[in-house]
């Protein structure tokens, strides 16, 4: 009956006097795997009696598969937006079975990440012409949207026109986005606006803008470990909400303005707040190549960029030029009331899409 006790040449004789001797049973051939029966994805355990079955199968190796991208040296994004996409249609079936609004909630999450991975993969390669870097950029084209808005809220909102009142209004804005309060330190504030830092905080103290614990000295002088708590009053929940981003989005923002003002080389420049917020404008206004304006060619309208950055449009090349030298823009030029421009390469990851 097995394949290792072949039959003796002459019937019912045997061929050797070994094979007098009982056979040993050969080993029995390994089981097939089976399925497994349960699982974790989402920090849900996936019952093991879930129908249909290839229901439960997917919903396991998913979880799994969660993990091990986890374990990855490196970030594969367009594998991770097929995994979103599994995973939303996956627990959009789990939902119908189960009725379970969770579950669809879920499904509508992996949805919304299959869309911020395709982004977020689409926007770190740009769309590099021939012999042009990839770039990995610091924001998706939804957070520069939004970038967009801030600086929009900036120009209308500031309570005063001065460049370093703008500036201080767009960076307290950011930390006090989603509720209307944040922290700063002192560092921070003199890191913004030098040596205006404090005459800044009293006009935005005296219009009402922005609220502090204690007096402008203390504030000045907090320290990470005990950072000042500030209230700006029209970003407090109960006003019109100006910003529509989340958590995240709010921490991504306020990074990529942060990192853009304390450039190493805007900062051996020492360019003033007027040169430092047209730096801002720009990296927010780009297509992937690094030029300025949302078409070939088109730049940037002067009506909009020269109050921005509390300048006339007169003033704009100047300031341009300024960043030229800090290796900010690679080229500027303005002609019939627009900016024209392109980033330099080496803060093309700051680069907020249009």
């Amino acid at each position: 009956m097995f394949s290792d006790l072949s039959p003796s040449p002459v019937t019912g004789a045997p061929s050797s006097p070994a094979a007098t001797t009982p056979a040993s049973v050969p080993r029995a051939r390994a089981a097939a795997p089976r399925t497994k029966r349960w699982g974790k994805i989402a920090q849900r355990t996936v019952p093991h009696d879930l129908q249909p079955e290839v229901l439960r199968t997917e919903l396991i190796e998913l979880g799994d598969a969660f993990r091990a991208y986890q374990q990855r040296p490196e970030p594969d994004l367009a594998f991770l937006a097929e995994l979103h996409e599994r995973k939303a249609r996956a627990f959009a079936l789990w939902a119908d079975v189960n009725g379970d609004g969770g579950l669809r909630r879920e499904a509508q999450r992996a949805e919304q990440a299959v869309q911020t991975t395709r982004e977020m993969h689409q926007n770190r390669g740009g769309s590099p012409a021939d012999g042009e870097p990839v770039v990995e950029r610091l924001l998706t084209r939804t957070q520069a949207a939004h970038t967009r808005t801030v600086l929009d809220y900036t120009a209308a909102h500031a309570p005063s026109p001065q460049a370093e009142v703008r500036l201080a209004v767009l960076m307290l804005a950011l930390r006090a986005a989603r509720d209307g309060t944040g922290n700063v330190t002192g560092q921070d504030l003199t890191g913004w606006l030098h040596d205006e830092a404090e005459p800044v905080l009293q006009q935005l103290v005296d219009a009402g803008w922005l609220r502090l614990p204690g007096t402008i000295p203390e504030a000045l002088a907090s320290r990470p470990e005990d950072a000042t708590a500030f209230t700006v009053p029209t970003l407090l929940p109960e006003q019109p909400r100006p910003f529509a981003f989340g958590k995240t989005t709010r921490s991504k923002i306020s990074g990529w303005a942060q990192k853009a003002l304390s450039d190493r080389k805007l900062r051996k420049k020492k360019v003033g707040a007027a040169t430092r917020l047209l730096a801002l404008y720009t990296a927010a206004h780009t297509r992937p190549d690094g030029r300025l304006g949302p078409a070939e060619d088109d730049g940037l309208d002067l009506a909009q960029a020269a109050p921005f950055c509390a300048l006339s449009p007169g003033q704009v090349a100047e300031h341009a030029g300024l960043l030229v030298a800090a290796d900010w823009l690679s080229e500027a030029e303005t002609a019939a009331n627009r900016l024209h421009g392109r980033l330099a390469e080496r803060v093309w990851p700051l680069g907020a899409l249009l």
